[in-house]
Parts: structure tokens; sequence; C-alpha cells
């Protein structure tokens, strides 16, 4: 069972091997034909029948709405009355600017879950070669949902090229993400203004890459390393005196650290070869692409916007640790 109900693509196949293939620099306008994006979220207010038969009188649920899709009529979610929907269009629209006048360019754009999660993603144009063969580029994710799960966030992304393992870039002033909750209006214009102070993260970002790619580090603290990263707070504490309790995923840090050993898309290039930019990628590699999923989209959904993603940030930030 697959996730994505429709999306388009350019250049590389995507991880699903699904959707449908463009020529480069399409339209905003083919875009949203083949990506499945152009209909509209529309809203109406919830009504119920009151009475056990059908008989009964109608009412209004003022507080809620319910929202549904336009072509289909098939609905989406309900949400509250003050809920501020954005429609596929605004995901797409947002990168014109940026693809006509920025030197962007679209790679992926589609809907996931029958269109209560819309995303587009799009190459910036940055890019690094670590150590000369390791390259890494600059994309920029805006994503939204209307069931809920996902403010609408613009968040910058890395995807390292060898093995398509995917990074968010966040600094340590959160610079590279800027999320708009449903109860304010989406600007566009004003998350791009925002977005323009993390244009400049990318260089913060690539010299952390740099970094990591330089530090050698021993097989006890790769060991180290992976259970930090991989140990769950499993409970809360009783009392105050109590610690929660902690559990650690074996069976993931035997993965991992077969992607570190060797097995790894890009495990032995000298840049990943024994050093922290390795232990890095053996967690992205494993989270975008082996963490046991329902299937393929979950585990894209969960390594974008849930667990997956959370984990990702974990191994990043630990991986720092070693730099600095």
């Amino acid at each position: 069972m697959h996730l994505v109900q429709t999306m388009a693509y350019v250049n590389e196949t995507p991880w699903h091997g699904l959707g449908n293939q463009l020529a480069p620099n399409q339209p905003l306008e083919v875009w949203a034909q083949q990506a499945g994006m152009n209909w509209k979220i529309e809203e109406s207010e919830v009504r119920f029948v009151a009475g056990s038969t059908g008989l009964g009188s109608i009412h209004a649920f003022p507080e809620q709405k319910v929202l549904y899709r336009s072509d289909t009529k098939a609905p989406l979610s309900v949400v509250s009355s003050r809920y501020q929907v954005v429609q596929p269009a605004e995901i797409l629209e947002f990168y014109r600017d940026l693809t006509e006048v920025g030197g962007f360019e679209l790679e992926t754009a589609g809907v996931l879950k029958d269109g209560k999660k819309l995303w587009a993603l799009a190459r910036t144009g940055q890019s690094v070669s670590l150590k000369g063969r390791d390259k890494v580029n600059g994309y920029l994710l805006l994503a939204t949902a209307c069931d809920g799960t996902l403010a609408t966030t613009a968040q910058f992304t890395s995807v390292r090229v060898v093995c398509n393992n995917t990074l968010a870039i966040a600094l340590g002033d959160s610079t590279g993400a800027v999320k708009v909750p449903h109860r304010s209006q989406f600007d566009a214009q004003a998350v791009k203004r925002q977005l323009g102070i993390a244009i400049s993260s990318w260089d913060g970002f690539m010299a952390r890459m740099k970094a990591l790619s330089d530090r050698k580090v021993t097989v006890e603290s790769a060991e180290a390393y992976f259970r930090r990263v991989l140990t769950y707070q499993t409970g809360s504490a009783s009392n105050a005196l109590d610690k929660p309790s902690a559990t650690t995923n074996d069976s993931a840090i035997r993965a991992v650290h077969d992607l570190y050993s060797g097995r790894g898309k890009g495990a032995a290039l000298a840049s990943a070869s024994g050093t922290a930019w390795g232990l890095l990628n053996s967690v992205t590699e494993y989270v975008d692409h082996q963490r046991r999923a329902r299937s393929e989209d979950h585990r894209r959904d969960a390594a974008w916007f849930g667990h997956g993603a959370a984990l990702k940030q974990k191994a990043w930030d630990e991986a720092l640790k070693l730099v600095v």
C-alpha cells in the first residue's frame, strides 16, 4: 500500500519508483497537473442528524468544519472552524520566483494520504564535495497537511548524492526551518523573508560537514556514539528520585554498525571511512532506507516529518559533539 497517491519528478527516479517523470524546467501549471495537485481544498460546516432514525432533525456544529477535495469530494478531515487552509496551488506557487529568478529547480512534488499531506522539494543550487568525491546538495522542502498532523513547514534539507540520504539543515538557532501553524494565515513572502536568514546557514552547515569528515573516530567512540543515538527514554519517573528507564535498540545498532563498517553506500569514501561523517550517514541511511516500516512511503514520511526525522536530528547533534 503506497501512501503516495500522485507525484511528479525530474532527474532520478524517486524512492518508491512511482510517479510521472517530467523534463527539466517545466512550468508550475504542468507540475500541478502531473503531481496531482490541480484541485482545491473546499470546506463545509459540520452537520449531524439528531435522532436514532434517518428522519431526525439536522443540526449544525459551528465550532468545526469538514475539509474535502474539490475534484473527488473525498473528505480530508474535520478541523476547527478557525483552521487556516493552505491550498495545493500555494505549495507550488511558493517556488515560482525561486525557480524563475532564484536558480532553484523543482525535483519532486506530490500528494500523500489521498491529499491529507502535500509537499514539493526543490534543489537550491548549493552543493559541497567533501574530500573531492562525496557530494551533498542543498534542497528546500515545503510541506503542509490538512489533517492536523503537520504545520506548514519550509525546511532546508540536504541530500547526499551517493546514497540519497536526507538530513534537515538546522543550526543551533534553528533558522533552517520555518513553521506556520494552521491557526495562522500562510504568508509565502513572509516565510521566504525568514528563510533569507537561513540561506546563509548552508555555509555554516557546510563547515560542520567538513569538520565531521575530518574527525577520525575510534572503534570504541563509534560504539558509544551509536548507543547514545539509539537509546530511548521509555518510561516516566514515578517520583523525583527515580530516573526514567532507557531502552537500547540493539538490532538498530547492529544495522548502523554494518553500514558504517562498509556496507553503507559511500561508507568507503575517504570522507566517511572511520570518521564522524561516516557515523552520521550510517544513521541517516538506516532511517531513510532500512528502518522497519509498513511501506517505503511510511518510512519516507517518518524520515521527513516524524520519528525518523527526530532520530536523524539526534544523530546530527551527537556527531557535532565529537568536533566541538
